[in-house]
């Protein structure tokens, strides 16, 4: 039912509207005295990732089969620069990679799935691992941190190098910008840290539908 007090609120409703209208038109204002117009009209980081985007593109055909799980990014963002260790314990970045395509897979010796996909990493690493292309494989055990090494030498896999992350913090980094949801967590990055596609769950990455996968981003025959 409509009462007078509905009525007289009306234009105080517009006089908030004018209001907010003009305070937001002073922020852009502002915003753009600051960091310039073009800030406004395009975001520099994702400048960075035209080239992800192009690739991507073409990426989409190749997601079938063993990586048909593959999301392949609609519109390609850098990833933060997200901190773990190598095997001395010394402190790592994921920018210290730029200039190489990345397969960077969490993993966790709890996490059966990513067990059972680790030697197929390997295999990966010895097939295309190099200057321009590393598998990234961060372990994340919270606990009994020597487990994860050791397990690794009983099954075999010993093409890739070790990274750890007993924090967990790297998943968490991911998961707040929506890229990580469970175990194992795999994502493919361009040269310039820019995300191709993110995959939650495990895939077969020593089969063909990988290699081509990988071959093609990689631009070079299986």
């Amino acid at each position: 039912m409509t009462t007078s007090s509905d009525v007289t609120r009306v234009p105080t409703k517009r006089r908030g509207a004018m209001i907010a209208a003009g305070a937001i038109a002073g922020v852009a204002v502002g915003l753009a005295a600051v960091y310039g117009i073009g800030a406004l009209q395009r975001n520099p980081a994702d400048a960075a990732c035209s080239a992800a985007a192009e690739l991507a593109g073409r990426l989409t055909a190749l997601a079938h089969g063993e990586v048909a799980a593959i999301s392949v990014a609609s519109v390609p963002r850098r990833l933060p620069d997200l901190t773990f260790t190598d095997a001395s314990g010394k402190p790592r970045m994921l920018s210290e990679w730029r200039g190489r395509t990345v397969l960077l897979n969490l993993w966790a010796t709890w996490c059966v799935p990513c067990r059972q996909e680790m030697p197929a990493l390997d295999a990966l690493q010895a097939k295309f691992g190099g200057d321009k292309f590393e598998v990234v494989a961060v372990n994340i055990d919270t606990r009994n941190l020597d487990k994860p090494k050791t397990w690794l030498q009983e099954v075999g896999v010993n093409r890739l190098s070790y990274y750890g992350d007993p924090s967990a913090k790297v998943f968490q980094d991911l998961k707040a910008i929506g890229k990580a949801f469970g175990m194992p967590t795999t994502l493919l990055i361009d040269p310039q840290g820019c995300e191709l596609g993110t995959l939650a769950g495990p895939a077969e990455w020593a089969s063909d539908d990988a290699v081509k996968l990988i071959s093609s981003v990689l631009g070079r025959g299986s």
